[in-house]
């Protein structure tokens, strides 16, 4: 044990709303913030924006669809999604849900037929993203992680973080936590949760052949959380699992991911004009790992339920049928009043934390977030109604009786 010397850290800036991790929910939040009129700070530990959906290569937008032919999800949500395939999409959406996004009347049968979702290009879509985000005025701060937080009074009111420039302090109004990991809430010392169960190993890749010039490969995906399952499932299942917060582990896991992907590909011969890797993830392809503790606990018990403090919906993307309303005591921090998350580290059940954890949902909370985020330091006196006003405004869909 050593003792590190204690020093003065310099305040560079500060900033009405700082967003830590620049994945959907990330860049979701900082939009919404910004276009409260605030100053916003988006810090991103990677050289891209997108986090798993792009540098994970995990690029399905899933359904802002309940699979029963309704758009459950407006706002930022499709914005992104629309986004993502401007360009071109790999699997575009079918003609009835593009022609449904674009306002057109379609039958309820013919978009029964299909989910509103699609597959984009991951390097165009992170680029895009950051052109949009560049073009609203927000700050990017690449290459930096967030290592502690000044907390006076249960709010944060500064972010040390190291980058290379150094270490320092950032000021803060409030502060979204989207690093996927709530990193930023144990950085606090506000009460957090392990998904205990862990990851199994995946390896997404892309790679050309004869077929294509570029497919995509998917290696281990996501698990069924084990309070799915029955106990003979759970005790069939040896697959090793990774917790995704312990730098070791992590380290490990990347190695095997790759070594999976050299071995599969080559399965097939050397390198060829027809047989290319064409792309690998650069980040950990781990889902779930730690969320907070919110003021509410989002499960799976009670899908169709009118919520009063909802602040979004969002439907299931394994199944068709189920639609939810997000409470915002799920994004809520119950001890750092400033505090608020976005994306897979909110406030769920295990089986919740499965559906909550991808990108159209994450685009959901992360708007929540970031507009709550503008409007207040104290998430404990924001006045919810001024809150759900602000969202519908940007038409976000509160109520499932809201939607066609």
């Amino acid at each position: 044990m050593i003792k590190e010397p204690a020093k003065s850290l310099e305040v560079k800036d500060s900033y009405d709303v700082v967003i830590a991790g620049g994945g959907i929910a990330g860049i979701s939040a900082a939009l919404a913030a910004k276009r409260q009129g605030k100053r916003v700070l988006l810090i991103e530990r990677e050289y891209l924006l997108g986090g798993l959906a792009t540098l994970g290569l995990i690029t399905i937008y899933l359904p802002l669809c309940d699979g029963k032919g309704r758009r459950v999800i407006y706002g930022i949500g499709e914005e992104l999604m629309r986004l993502a395939f401007s360009h071109g999409a790999e699997k575009p959406l079918s003609s009835a849900w593009i022609k449904q996004l674009d306002g057109i009347d379609v039958p309820r049968e013919e978009l029964c037929a299909s989910r509103c979702r699609c597959r984009y290009n991951a390097s165009l879509f992170a680029l895009l993203a950051e052109e949009k985000l560049l073009s609203e005025s927000i700050d990017i701060l690449y290459g930096t992680t967030v290592v502690g937080a000044i907390v006076k009074r249960q709010k944060v009111t500064n972010l040390i973080v190291e980058n290379k420039s150094g270490r320092y302090a950032i000021g803060v109004g409030s502060v979204v936590d989207a690093t996927g990991d709530a990193d930023i809430a144990k950085l606090c010392g506000a009460e957090t949760a392990v998904f205990g169960q862990g990851n199994i190993l995946a390896g997404w890749y892309y790679f050309g052949s004869e077929k294509a010039a570029n497919e995509l490969k998917i290696l281990g995906a996501s698990d069924i959380p084990d309070d799915e399952k029955s106990e003979e499932e759970k005790q069939n299942d040896t697959r090793r699992r990774f917790s995704g917060l312990d730098a070791g582990e992590i380290s490990e896991q990347v190695c095997l991911s790759h070594s999976s992907t050299l071995e599969h590909f080559l399965k097939n011969g050397d390198l060829s004009p027809s047989h290319t890797l064409n792309s690998v993830a650069t980040v950990p392809q781990i889902r779930m790992t730690r969320r907070i503790v919110g003021r509410e606990t989002l499960s799976t018990d009670s899908p169709h339920e009118e919520r009063s403090d909802s602040v979004g919906l969002f439907p299931d993307w394994r199944k068709k049928g189920p639609v939810y309303e997000l409470p915002f005591g799920a994004l809520c921090s119950k001890d750092i009043k400033n505090l608020i998350a976005a994306g897979r580290n909110i406030s769920t059940t295990d089986s919740m934390w499965d559906i909550t954890r991808v990108i159209p949902v994450c685009a959901v909370s992360g708007e929540a977030a970031g507009t709550a985020a503008a409007m207040s330091n104290d998430f404990g006196r924001l006045s919810l109604r001024r809150l759900q006003s602000a969202l519908r405004q940007n038409g976000v869909k509160l109520h499932e009786k809201e939607i066609k």
